[in-house]
């Protein structure tokens, strides 16, 4: 007993000699469009706070800059927390974006300038999977169990890791030239080979 308690007078002492933190922070910046810093920090900085309360961490916000700086002591919980920040950098909404808190959620980015090679075309190719009246967008989402925002130069897709990679599979499809009716078509023989798959292993 009297070993254990020396040892730790020792170590207090070395801690206080080279001063060592009692705890490690760690922080992550980036940068999103000014005009959604408004929807990042919320009426009355609700969202900002839910966020932070949600994560542990602490959001530093330069809205003249757009700069967002994220502190805390789990850098996991940071990571998680950062790309909740892209997505609504991307357009989506706070309660959408919050999905990436979630363990299994992921934010997949799509970069539009990959997929046009006129600027004159940019609006048509968007347009490709958005459809009218957002039709196209939305029977994606509903077939694949995902969220897409167009915003910018960006398709952002927000889902569970494996609906993910075919919803972006879905879209790049549309990005390429592929007729909807053919995407459809290839989404609604995937789920159901899904759920064929899932009913086996249940």
């Amino acid at each position: 007993m009297y070993s254990n308690i020396l040892t730790q007078k020792i170590l207090t002492s070395f801690k206080k000699e080279i001063e060592l933190p009692d705890t490690m922070n760690y922080s992550f910046d980036l940068k999103i469009p000014k005009e959604r810093i408004a929807i990042l920090i919320g009426k009355g900085g609700e969202t900002k706070q839910e966020l932070e309360d949600l994560t542990e961490t602490k959001i530093n916000v330069d809205s003249k800059e757009a700069d967002v700086r994220i502190t805390g002591e789990d850098s996991v919980k940071i990571y998680a927390l950062k790309e909740v920040v892209r997505a609504i950098g991307r357009g989506f909404n706070p309660e959408i974006s919050r999905l990436l808190l979630k363990q299994d959620y992921v934010l997949e980015l799509i970069n539009l300038l990959d997929y046009v090679k006129n600027k004159g075309h940019f609006e048509r190719v968007k347009g490709r999977v958005i459809g009218a009246g957002g039709k196209s967008r939305d029977t994606i989402e509903k077939l694949t169990n995902t969220f897409i925002s167009v915003y910018g130069k960006t398709i952002s897709i927000i889902g569970e890791a494996e609906d993910v990679i075919i919803c972006k599979k879905a879209v790049e499809s549309l990005l390429l030239g592929s007729p909807h009716a053919n995407v459809y078509k290839w989404l609604e023989k995937n789920r159901k080979m899904s759920k064929e798959k899932q009913a086996i292993d249940w």
